[in-house]
């Protein structure tokens, strides 16, 4: 049943016509006989997923949502500059005529106005199937809602009283409501998602809502919110309530190539498939093409952060390195080239190629040659020389393939899904978020232990050094170390810059990459500031002159 269902959403065709962009997003989006047949309501609920991954699988809503949030992290870095509006994400240079941001509001409005059509169009109580339908739909709009919240408003513990996004929650085209509060928008994301999770009472599959997937989404609320027993509480009815087990090791390293339907382990993603969503050369259009390059299909202009790398190298055999393909330079004979590199005074990578004599280990560098040292420290080697500053740590490793001087360290968790080459189905909600989710409200709680306890369930299946209350790292507290787990754990799936500023922390971004170069770079940003949330698309504000805008 669940691969009929899966075929079925991915053949359906668009139950929806398109609205341009100088139009209202709550224009009228269905054909007036649309539940006159018994199924409509099912074959709507399949298009409203579909605006959730858009006509080609990558102009949809989960797209631009993915760049919108992953591209502003300390996750990654661009070598280089682009003409994509995706860089003004990247730099925090805000503009309101960014059409990303414009169609990221646009598409959300079309699946909640869609949703809302089939909540209006049933009666709850009828049928389990009806009931089912009726959940799916309140879990999209909670999803929307909750995600749209969080690039056009400020975190929760900001204020409730801040704005946030229009609450639309009928169908009806005349009406245009304004910015509702953050406040209200959380009350409106939590109703619909408990409303969701009483409704539902089938699991097809990863691919559509569930009850899971709504006690998922609320966990994640919750946690946001602060309310940590609230967060515990669901994540705990994921874990020990649902259908969903941790992927082991040896499946977690191939994560990226699992389809949402054979993976234990996904609780909600937006599914793509290949010859529908994928088809031709339109690879290249991808999220996973704008991080590697494979098989020469690829930009491959967007690599993993060092600071990123520096805790991923915590630990030596993490198996979150799975992910990472560095595309190292090879000699005359198809040898990878010894090398040490560091980073130096934050934003330039330096590289120095090694020698060998059989007792030491030496480099050039700057006209002066360096004796390569090394040091154990709690269990890893931690290599340095002694330079003209004095000590410098560096990476012993190999040479590396450079674009404008940044080494290409390509991230492969968005791409080659069933081995195409940059299909991927980003992910909403899987399980090791739960355990991430109860360590941090645990950690709040000053509950240290059982925090460690769970990120320690997670390292250990990641194949890393666990944590124990006497050997955290250096300087570091627990709730510290989780973080930093869900950094390592939920990177390049879009959690780690609202991770960052619902925790009143500083986003640092000094580390290489064009960020730093323009003329009004943004090498911290604190939680507080103005460019962690973005504009409001200034088409929509043509539309309606009412919606006030952001900060500017």
């Amino acid at each position: 049943m669940k691969k009929i269902l899966y075929t079925i959403l991915f053949s359906v065709p668009m139950m929806f016509t398109s609205c341009d962009l100088d139009r209202s997003p709550f224009t009228e989006i269905s054909a007036d006989d649309l539940f006159k047949d018994p199924g409509a309501a099912q074959a709507a609920t399949l298009g409203n997923y579909l605006f959730l991954k858009g006509d080609k699988g990558y102009d949809g809503w989960i797209d631009d949502l993915h760049r919108m949030s992953e591209y502003s992290s300390d996750n990654v870095m661009i070598s280089g500059g682009t003409t994509d509006p995706l860089y003004f994400f990247y730099n925090y240079q805000r503009n309101p005529n960014n059409y990303r941001a414009d169609r990221f509001w646009s598409n959300s409005y079309k699946a909640v106005v869609g949703a809302n059509r089939v909540i209006e169009s049933l009666t709850e109580g009828n049928s389990d199937e009806e009931d089912q339908v009726i959940g799916e739909n309140y879990y999209i709009r909670a999803l929307v809602y909750f995600q749209m919240g969080n690039i056009f408003g400020r975190p929760y513990n900001q204020g409730t009283s801040n704005l946030s996004i229009p609450l639309k929650l009928t169908s009806d085209i005349n009406e245009l409501p304004d910015r509702n509060t953050v406040g209200e928008v959380y009350d409106q994301v939590i109703s619909d998602l408990l409303k969701a999770e009483a409704l539902m009472n089938e699991n097809k599959g990863a691919s559509f809502a569930s009850k899971g997937a709504a006690q998922a989404l609320l966990s994640r609320v919750y946690l946001y919110m602060e309310d940590n027993t609230k967060a515990i509480e669901y994540a705990d009815k994921v874990i020990n309530e649902g259908p969903y087990a941790l992927l082991s090791p040896q499946r977690f390293s191939i994560m990226n190539t699992l389809p949402p339907l054979d993976n234990e382990e996904a609780i909600f993603s937006v599914t793509l498939t290949k010859d529908i969503d994928i088809p031709g050369n339109e690879d290249w259009w991808t999220i996973g093409s704008f991080y590697a390059t494979i098989d020469g299909v690829g930009w491959g202009e967007m690599y993993v952060s060092q600071p990123y790398l520096e805790l991923l190298n915590q630990s030596e055999k993490d198996l979150r390195g799975s992910f990472i393909d560095p595309q190292y330079l090879l000699d005359e004979n198809g040898d990878k080239i010894p090398a040490v590199y560091w980073v130096e005074n934050n934003d330039t990578y330096q590289f120095s190629r090694t020698t060998d004599n059989g007792s030491t280990i030496t480099f050039d560098y700057e006209g002066n040659t360096y004796t390569l040292m090394s040091e154990e420290i709690n269990g890893r080697t931690q290599y340095y020389f002694n330079g003209t500053n004095g000590r410098q740590d560096v990476v012993f490793d190999y040479d590396m393939d450079k674009r404008n001087g940044y080494p290409k360290f390509f991230i492969l968790k968005a791409s080659q899904q069933e081995n195409d080459l940059h299909l991927w189905s980003p992910t909403v909600s899987r399980l090791a978020e739960m355990y991430l989710n109860k360590a941090e409200a645990y950690a709040k709680q000053g509950a240290d232990q059982l925090a460690l306890d769970n990120i320690n369930i997670l390292r250990a299946r990641a194949q890393a050094d666990e944590y124990t209350l006497a050997n955290l790292p250096e300087g570091k507290t627990v709730l510290d170390v989780v973080l930093d787990e869900r950094q390592l754990e939920l990177a390049f799936e879009g959690h780690r810059k609202f991770d960052v500023y619902r925790n009143g922390l500083t986003m640092d971004r000094r580390y290489p990459g064009t960020h730093l170069n323009n003329s009004n770079p943004y090498p911290q940003i604190l939680s507080t500031d103005k460019v962690i949330i973005e504009l409001i698309p200034e088409q929509q504000i043509l539309i309606q002159p009412t919606l006030e805008q952001n900060p500017l």
